[in-house]
């Protein structure tokens, strides 16, 4: 596993910065000539103000202050990287780039003991579960620092989260602006999209870049998340904080959002306006429902197993049951995601398919057999009650098609297919307007 040491040299507001920043220093080439750091080392700094006129525009060092500290840690300049930026929030941002683009999960964080609780607070912030952080403090213990006298506290801890999301908010976008993908067939009662992956900050190839799941198994942070969310409300319209998106379990769990929430599900149901309900997708269905008579929604989240454990129709039935929703009055509509022309299964699983409908399967013989998944949804709502020509998906011509296959559109959207075990996330979104919403209507 590929390992770097991060040296945290982040000081401010300290009354004897430049003694101390030296004292470390001195520490550390005395730990990097004894030969116990073979691995790239990255020193974090932030800009002091009487330093402004030598630092680069690209966030690292430059000028005297570069040239100060590596001549300090003489002959190790090709594994020593200054990375000095105008708060600790972006000096961590320019680490983790640097720490991906090598592929590097495992730090070693060489602080003190009073600064591990405060990178704590960073680490669990702008990284995931990913990377694995080991703290040694022995290497700059017995230092004398004046903040050395200073608890860290709960204010200080918001400090940080303040901090973070103020940086973040004024990153730029990558990749173009945020686009949103609407169908004509949802009444005007309500808001409603399918997010395409431009126009956020995340920078991962595979994530860039409005990627909106942070997972434990995946590089994209909550903090990054968040900004792309919040930057996505403000162009669609919603408040993050009424925001509700599926604990996906690939089952066919239904929380119905006046009851306590499941532990998991795919599916939300309400008939609460305002509250933005959401289903994530990257090669499985974002599903949408609406019943513009009884003022119900619902959305689901519909992968191969969650269609074949029948998730589409248990949002139905929960529209149905819960808030008086009729059949004839809902209309679906399936959002991007893997068509059968990118999707394989094992023979066996697509047999079930196959028992849906034979159409749900091409090439049934072949050792993958290609699965429409989309279509085996249609056939599930139509069975189940729903009109023919209240479905969207890529058959309806007289419509834009919204149902694209996400591994077939690298520009537009995330693939699990296409772009592996670290991919991004896009959601189908939708909620009920209130009456003040109607009236700025065109």
């Amino acid at each position: 596993m590929a390992k770097v040491i991060l040296v945290d040299f982040l000081h401010s507001n300290c009354s004897q910065y430049s003694l101390c920043i030296e004292q470390r220093v001195n520490r550390l080439q005395q730990v990097m000539t004894g030969g116990e750091v073979k691995e790239p080392v990255y020193l974090l700094l932030q800009q002091q103000q009487q330093q402004k006129q030598h630092i680069h525009s690209h966030g690292e060092a430059g000028g005297l202050s570069e040239v100060a500290l590596l001549d300090r840690l003489a002959g190790l300049n090709r594994r020593v990287h200054v990375l000095m930026n105008q708060n600790a929030a972006s000096a961590l941002h320019s680490f983790k780039q640097a720490a991906d683009t090598l592929d590097v999960t495992d730090v070693e964080v060489l602080t003190c003991s009073r600064r591990q609780a405060v990178l704590q607070v960073y680490e669990e912030l702008l990284f995931t579960p990913v990377y694995s952080f080991h703290y040694r403090t022995s290497v700059f213990d017995g230092l004398y620092c004046p903040l050395d006298d200073l608890a860290f506290t709960c204010t200080q801890i918001t400090a940080v989260k303040n901090e973070i999301t103020t940086f973040l908010q004024h990153l730029p976008a990558v990749k173009g602006e945020i686009t949103i993908l609407k169908s004509s067939m949802i009444s005007d009662c309500f808001s409603h999209g399918f997010t395409k992956r431009t126009g956020g900050i995340s920078y991962i190839s595979t994530l860039s870049s409005l990627n909106l799941f942070s997972s434990s198994r995946r590089r994209d942070s909550c903090a990054m998340v968040a900004e792309n969310l919040r930057r996505l409300g403000l162009q669609a319209g919603f408040d993050p904080r009424q925001f509700h998106l599926a604990k996906v379990n690939h089952a066919s769990d239904v929380w119905v959002m006046n009851k306590p929430a499941p532990e998991s599900y795919d599916g939300i149901v309400t008939n609460q306006p305002g509250i933005v309900i959401a289903a994530p997708g990257a090669d499985c269905m974002p599903l949408l429902f609406t019943d513009p008579v009884a003022k119900v929604i619902g959305v689901a989240h519909a992968g191969w197993k969650g269609t074949l454990m029948g998730i589409a129709m248990a949002t139905v039935n929960a529209m149905v049951l819960e808030f008086g929703s009729k059949l004839v009055n809902i209309v679906a509509v399936i959002g991007p995601s893997v068509g059968p022309c990118c999707f394989t299964m094992q023979q066996d699983t697509a047999r079930e398919f196959q028992a849906i409908h034979p159409d749900c399967v091409r090439n049934m013989e072949s050792y993958r057999p290609y699965v429409d998944i989309r279509l085996a949804t249609r056939i599930l709502l139509e069975r189940g009650g729903l009109l023919p020509e209240h479905i969207q998906d890529n058959t309806v011509k007289d419509q834009p098609n919204l149902t694209l296959c996400t591994s077939c559109h690298p520009d537009s959207f995330f693939s699990h297919v296409r772009d592996g075990l670290n991919f991004g996330t896009q959601i189908g979104f939708l909620w009920i307007k209130e009456s003040h919403e109607h009236d700025h209507d065109p």
